[in-house]
């Protein structure tokens, strides 16, 4: 399959979604449910046909792409609160590309994360797709696989909501979820040279995906 730029934007913007919304959670104890549900449904997509349809839609990582761009040092005319750059969040992202090209190698824990997310799958049948108990599974299948992996992702933020056990399985999850979106950056041709190379015509085309993405919400 041909990938394109854009879907290479759609990857990243998955992976800083995933990442943003960890930070939400360990900082305040929450996160905005619909992009939440967005990244949770990417890891049960193995098979999606489209970089796009593996979110359902680009505007389903919306919240990354504006993520990326704030980090980027983009400028944009949404009042969400990513419009301000906050190096954790790339620093999250980056460790999450160092550890999937670690997690690549290593075919028993791949095998390990497939069977864990097919268990998961099948809770799907009487819980909703963010139901705890689902969450919770995800986020022990992150705990046996890519947490074994060094260096390990340090979260920051308020020891009262880390600590929280519904919050950590939604961090875990949401970890999963970027490590799913690294995997996806890369299958289309991401590499970090290449983010820190181009950056500019990543600026650009993340721009214009939000663009993309804001007419969309105006239909």
């Amino acid at each position: 399959m041909q990938y394109s730029l854009k879907d290479r934007i759609i990857a990243l913007s998955g992976i800083f979604q995933a990442t943003r919304l960890v930070q939400q959670i360990a900082r305040t104890g929450m996160c905005e449910q619909a992009p939440f549900e967005a990244s949770i449904k990417s890891i049960f997509a193995i098979d999606s046909a489209t970089t796009e349809a593996i979110y359902d839609d680009a505007i389903n990582v919306s919240h990354g792409t504006r993520a990326l761009i704030s980090q980027l040092g983009g400028t944009q005319t949404s009042n969400d609160t990513t419009k301000t750059r906050d190096i954790e969040i790339t620093k999250y992202a980056i460790a999450v590309m160092v550890l999937e090209r670690k997690l690549i190698k290593r075919n028993d824990l791949l095998t390990a994360i497939v069977d864990g997310i097919t268990n998961a799958k099948a809770q799907l049948a009487h819980f909703p797709m963010t139901h705890d108990n689902v969450i919770a599974n995800l986020a022990n299948t992150y705990s046996d696989t890519i947490s074994t992996l060094k260096p390990r992702i340090m979260v920051n933020g308020e020891n009262n909501h880390i600590s929280h056990p519904s919050n950590t399985n939604k961090i875990r999850a949401l970890l999963l979820a970027a490590i799913r979106a690294a995997v996806l950056w890369r299958q289309c041709g991401g590499t970090r040279w290449q983010l820190l190379l181009n950056r500019k015509e990543t600026l650009s085309q993340a721009q214009k995906l939000l663009n993309e993405q804001f007419s969309q919400t105006l239909h």
